[in-house]
């Protein structure tokens, strides 16, 4: 037999589902600007009481599907600590390593693709987005660094190159721009985006 509390639970959990699930609809259909919370309750046929009790504001509910596409799950861990980034940062391998964060790298931006072009857009005029786009930012750089950091303790990077210098192409290399660049505009398919990320990783960042 259910008990309220987890009755209640699920219910919070499938009005999330809604209101997220409407929010990309009309996001990608309207844009960020002109998609209101009372759009999105309407949509989603959820009160808009509950929408802001549950994400407080709209800029809420787009940082929620951005963590569920980065992270690739409904739970709280973040991609830097899950298992797979964690095994990679232990392969003894530095090649493999770095063609793994490249995979890593690949199916994190197929995910979070259209959702970045939303909050870049969005940044452009809203001071809140503006600031959730530079803590993604941070957040990925604190990521990649741990890349760098491994690479530079097993004594894997090129001879002369520093480890802030390694993190900085790291950086550049795996941001959601070249990405963009090479997958959006030059219509490369996401799989020549990985072989090239992890080949240009390697050529810069390990010795010859």
């Amino acid at each position: 037999m259910t008990t309220p509390g987890r009755g209640g639970q699920a219910r919070t959990r499938l009005a999330r589902a809604a209101v997220v699930e409407a929010a990309a609809a009309l996001f990608a259909e309207r844009g960020y600007a002109a998609t209101t919370v009372e759009a999105i309750s309407e949509r989603s046929e959820v009160p808009a009481a509950t929408v802001y009790r549950l994400f407080s504001s709209k800029l809420g509910i787009l940082k929620a599907l951005l963590d569920a596409a980065v992270s690739g799950n409904e739970d709280d861990v973040g991609l830097a600590d899950q298992p797979t980034a964690q095994a990679l940062l232990r392969e003894p391998d530095p090649v493999r390593r770095l063609a793994g964060f490249a995979a890593l790298c690949r199916e994190v931006n197929v995910r979070t693709s259209p959702l970045y072009r939303i909050l870049t857009g969005a940044a452009a005029s809203d001071r809140d987005a503006a600031a959730l786009l530079a803590e993604r930012a941070r957040d990925r750089s604190a990521g990649q660094n741990r890349i760098a950091r491994s690479l530079a303790r097993a004594g894997a990077l090129r001879p002369g190159l520093r480890e802030k210098d390694a993190a900085d192409v790291i950086h550049a290399l795996m941001s959601p721009e070249v990405f963009s660049l090479l997958v959006g505009d030059r219509r490369w398919s996401p799989q020549r985006y990985e072989t090239w990320l992890a080949h240009t990783l390697t050529d810069q960042l390990l010795p010859r």
